[in-house]
C-alpha cells in the first residue's frame, strides 16, 4: 500500500532517519522515499553498528507518529492499518512485515552502482522525469550539490572506506 506519498509523512521519516543514523552510528550514503518501501545505502561508522536496529530505530518513531496523526484526525485508513496480530490482539502497522533486503558492498564501483540505481528508481517507475525532480532523495545532493535541510545528512563515500584496491577493508 503507497503510504508514504505526503510530505508530512516522508518529513517524519526523514527525521526518524536522521535519528536513528546518529543513534546506531552508521552515515547515511544515499537515500530515496518511494510511495510504498525506501531504499538506502548505509555505511556503519562503528564497528558494533547493526543494520536490523537502524531500521527499528527508524520505523518505530516514523510509525507511531504517523499512528498519532491518523488517530487525531480520526482518519478512515487508521482501520486499514490495524492488523490482528493474534486472537484478541490488534496493532498498527504501517510497515511491511520482514526484514527487507539488504546486502554488503565491497567495492567502490558497487557503491557507485548503488547510489545511480537508488537515484534512478523513482525515474524507472515514472514517479519522475529526472533523479533531481525526486525530493526525498539524495540525488539533488550528489548531482547538483543541493544541500536541503529536511532531509537526512548524508555523507558521501570516502575513500578510507578502501583500500588501495578498491575493495572495502575489514576495518572500514
Amino acid at each position: 500500500m503507497p503510504l508514504l506519498t505526503n510530505d508530512v509523512w516522508q518529513g517524519i521519516l526523514a527525521s526518524s532517519l536522521s535519528s536513528a543514523c546518529d543513534e546506531e552510528k552508521f552515515e547515511l550514503v544515499a537515500f530515496v522515499f518511494m510511495p510504498e518501501h525506501v531504499h538506502l545505502l548505509v555505511h556503519p561508522s562503528s564497528s558494533d553498528a547493526e543494520v536490523s536496529r537502524l531500521l527499528a530505530r527508524t520505523k518505530q518513531p516514523a510509525s507511531k507518529a504517523v499512528k498519532q496523526i491518523l488517530v487525531q484526525n480520526q482518519a478512515p485508513l487508521l482501520s486499514r492499518l490495524m492488523v490482528r496480530e493474534r486472537p484478541g490482539k490488534t496493532c498498527f502497522r504501517f510497515w511491511q512485515e520482514g526484514p527487507g533486503f539488504d546486502r554488503n558492498l565491497f567495492s567502490a564501483q558497487a557503491i557507485e552502482a548503488s547510489i545511480d540505481d537508488i537515484h534512478m528508481n523513482p525515474v524507472k517507475r515514472g514517479l519522475c522525469k529526472r533523479a533531481t525532480d525526486r525530493k526525498w532523495s539524495s540525488a539533488r545532493y550528489y548531482l547538483e550539490n543541493i544541500v536541503d535541510p529536511a532531509l537526512p545528512p548524508l555523507t558521501k563515500p570516502s575513500p578510507q572506506w578502501f583500500d588501495r584496491s578498491g575493495v572495502q577493508t575489514e576495518h572500514s
